[in-house]
């Protein structure tokens, strides 16, 4: 499975990004949860916000309200909205593929929103 990530970059607090991420590969599986983590310096890797193949979602509280998570099953892509963003959403954020307890990584893209 191979997932490519894009989209991040430097904003200001208050600002938006969107991040999108293409799956691909003989071995996906179209019905994996795709989703998005991100990780800031010195913490652990989170979970941001997942989609089901049938549609549904799931936020982390940090992100509800303020980030969407997209889906299309049928290029196998899977975008992020990130809207109002803060200091603390400063992270490298990761394109994730999950099969039962197989996660597969994008190479990360780096979000940086300044004060």
């Amino acid at each position: 499975v191979q997932l490519q990530a894009s989209g991040g970059g430097l904003v200001q607090a208050g600002g938006s990004l969107r991040l999108s991420c293409a799956a691909s590969g003989s071995n996906f599986n179209i019905k994996s949860i795709l989703g998005w983590y991100r990780q800031a310096p010195g913490k652990q890797r989170e979970l941001v916000a997942e989609e089901t193949s049938g549609g549904s979602r799931n936020y982390a509280d940090s992100a509800k309200g303020r980030f969407t998570i997209s889906r299309d099953n049928y290029e196998n892509k899977v975008d992020l909205q990130m809207n109002s963003l803060k200091p603390e959403d400063t992270a490298v954020y990761y394109c994730s593929a999950r099969w039962y307890d197989d996660y597969y990584w994008g190479q990360g893209t780096l979000v940086t929103v300044s004060s």
